[in-house]
């Protein structure tokens, strides 16, 4: 069988403060994208991924590990992984290839949801694909309906940003928000978005907090911020937690048209539009 694995453009990003896990509580509008990895599984002798271009282990492997720790049965899989996310890249590819790993046994094994928050913070809004805010670490996941049209320039960094140091430096930085602000918001976005218009129509609200600090450490993203904004975008802000740049425009149309006007040093942007739910 093939499978999509849609990227996740964080459409707001609000930093809570370091949990007493270390992790970060997050508040998050979780959108799919059109841009997507291409997963073909096939019955084999025993496990294997393949993921050409990408060294070493990655998450669907662990999803897969998961599974069988767990005590799924069906017969030996090869999962090839066809890479169109540029990885590390604040867009989840990783994330989104072990969610649909983790698809395949839906139904099948108990406590997925267990397994996918295991796996790491973006998994668990990974398994079923959609808009969704989510809250916590990520383990948290609220659907909201689709939202309305609008298209995405997506310009990736020269160089991979850990989301590790990301967080470190925003820490750095002292960017993490109240708790009392943090709850604020999230009731602002969650009204927001239910409504299902375009996040063009809220656009005061998509704010990534992790913005200023992946831009500390790779000051180049604002170059490329300022050349999204020159080509029209309505809204600019780092993807996650970067190095890759966003633009939003009104529809794909015109994100075209944006991408086509970009310096010739940004000939690899991306563009895409919001994935349908499914």
């Amino acid at each position: 069988m093939t499978l999509r694995a849609p990227a996740k453009l964080n459409l707001c990003l609000y930093l809570g403060r370091r949990r007493g896990d270390g992790l970060h509580e997050i508040r998050s509008l979780f959108c799919p994208l059109t841009l997507a990895d291409r997963i073909v599984v096939t019955d084999a002798e025993r496990d294997e991924v393949i993921c050409p271009g990408v060294d070493g282990p990655n998450l669907a492997s662990d999803a897969l590990a998961a599974l069988r720790a767990r005590g799924w049965s069906r017969p030996g899989l090869r999962v090839e992984i066809e890479k169109r996310i540029p990885v590390a890249a604040g867009l989840g590819g990783g994330s989104a290839d072990a969610g649909a790993v983790l698809r395949l046994a839906s139904g099948e094994v108990e406590g997925v949801a267990e397994l996918a928050a295991a796996l790491g913070a973006d998994v668990p809004s990974q398994v079923e694909p959609r808009m969704a805010l989510v809250a916590g670490a990520g383990e948290v996941v609220e659907a909201l309906p689709a939202p309305g049209d609008f298209g995405v320039v997506l310009i990736p960094g020269e160089d991979e940003l850990l989301t590790g140091d990301v967080y470190a430096e925003a820490d750095r930085l002292g960017l993490a928000r109240s708790p009392d602000e943090l709850e604020s918001i999230s009731a602002e976005v969650r009204a927001a978005a239910s409504s299902g218009s375009s996040p063009l129509s809220y656009e005061e609200l998509l704010v990534n907090d992790l913005g200023e600090a992946a831009r500390s450490l790779r000051p180049e993203i604002s170059n490329a911020l300022a050349a999204l904004s020159d080509a029209g975008a309505a809204v600019t802000l780092v993807a996650g937690s970067g190095p890759t740049a966003c633009g939003l425009f009104e529809d794909i149309v015109a994100a075209d048209r944006a991408a086509a006007e970009l310096p010739p040093r940004y000939a690899g942007a991306i563009v895409a539009a919001p994935e349908a739910s499914p």
